[in-house]
């Protein structure tokens, strides 16, 4: 099968760009989903950009992300179609098992599809039903988790002198022993810290940081590559913008310790998915003849909602997709140590991390660019 979490991490980057900087949270995977599911109404290649795959792998793994749901995500996904829609026409669109299907519900009842969906997270679906609406696409994700070891608690002061977010912040979050942070060399960001977070039950909220002249979309890059620790000793002794290096004495050369200082945070975002680069253009062009309206007419949009604190994290993406009818040395005798900074706006993803081998290994599920932490 195609490689789905390096078509998401691309998918990713396209979604984020489209939104800006701006303090946001999404889920890309949400929106893949819908164009999956038109992925599945055709053989042709119009969605293979977008989906970074073809059409027809697009619609096999959608299928075995529904099919073996993650135990820590919720996810759900339904076609709706108008009542003057022959369902007839429908019938050659072979949709994932368990995608809901059938007529089109009005405002309320997709308000509800949404609330039941996300533990009541998000209450209204992202789209409004208009009399010109011949088929609707939705999906849903959500996951509440709590930390298998909590953060401890530290001063604002921690994010370093050169931090905005040092004063206003009088209290941040300190990285336990049980969770793993370090400093790697990304591809699209340079060197970057690297906090993780996680779930037992596996599911991983990974937090990257760069330099704070590094655009955005590169550092959300950064944070879906595979990211590999660098060893503290080929590092010089330093602060920096990301980290402070020091040495002590100890017991126990030659080890490495690192922690981390986040701030805490929530977002609530929607966001306009039409842009030519999320490919709903393209699944509109693929859908109109099964429904024979005139090709062109959509409108798409993501609504979304996370929060990151002491004790855990909990996310929610609802996506919705419309038809309109017309529309080195080591010294002896030391160890080193490093302050790693999340002082300046940096990039997060929930990343599912099963034990055993599975559709959702390893996939991206939300991710957040931080600007304005609480």
């Amino acid at each position: 099968m195609a490689d789905l979490r390096a078509a998401i991490g691309r998918y990713a980057g396209r979604f984020h760009a489209a939104i800006g900087d701006q303090h946001h949270v999404g889920s890309p995977l949400g929106a893949w989903l819908l164009l999956a599911l038109a992925a599945s109404s055709t053989a042709g290649s119009a969605l293979d950009d977008a989906l970074g795959m073809p059409a027809a792998s697009a619609a096999e793994q959608a299928e075995a992300l529904l099919k073996e749901p993650h135990p820590l995500v919720a996810a759900a996904t339904a076609v709706w179609h108008s009542h003057w829609v022959d369902p007839q026409r429908l019938a050659s669109w072979t949709l994932p098992a368990a995608t809901e299907a059938g007529p089109l519900p009005e405002q309320d009842g997709l308000d509800r599809w949404a609330a039941e969906h996300t533990y009541g997270m998000i209450d209204r679906f992202p789209l409004t039903v208009s009399p010109d609406v011949a088929l609707v696409l939705g999906s849903a994700l959500a996951t509440k988790i709590t930390w298998s070891a909590p953060f401890d608690l530290g001063p604002g002061s921690a994010l370093g002198p050169d931090s905005p977010w040092a004063g206003p912040i009088g209290e941040i979050l300190r990285s336990p022993s049980a969770h793993r942070a370090f400093i790697a060399r990304s591809q699209q960001a340079g060197p970057v810290i690297v906090h993780v977070a996680a779930a037992d039950g596996g599911l991983e909220v990974w937090s990257v940081a760069a330099a704070p002249d590094v655009p955005h979309e590169r550092v959300i890059a950064a944070a879906h590559e595979d990211l590999n620790p660098v060893s503290l000793y080929d590092l010089p002794l330093a602060d920096t913008d990301l980290w402070s290096i020091r040495e002590e004495q100890t017991s126990d050369p030659g080890t490495e310790f690192h922690q981390a200082f986040l701030p805490a945070w929530s977002a609530t975002s929607r966001h306009d998915l039409t842009g030519p680069a999320l490919g709903f253009d393209a699944a509109a062009d693929v859908l109109a003849p099964l429904l024979r309206v005139p090709p062109g007419g959509f409108k798409a949009a993501q609504s979304a909602t996370a929060r990151y604190d002491r004790y855990g994290f909990e996310a929610a993406a609802v996506s919705g997709f419309a038809m309109l009818t017309g529309a080195a040395w080591r010294p002896a005798g030391t160890a080193r140590f490093a302050d790693l900074r999340f002082g300046h706006p940096y990039a997060v993803i929930a990343v599912a991390s099963p034990r055993q081998p599975g559709p959702w290994h390893h996939l991206p599920v939300f991710s957040a660019w931080i600007s304005s932490p609480i």
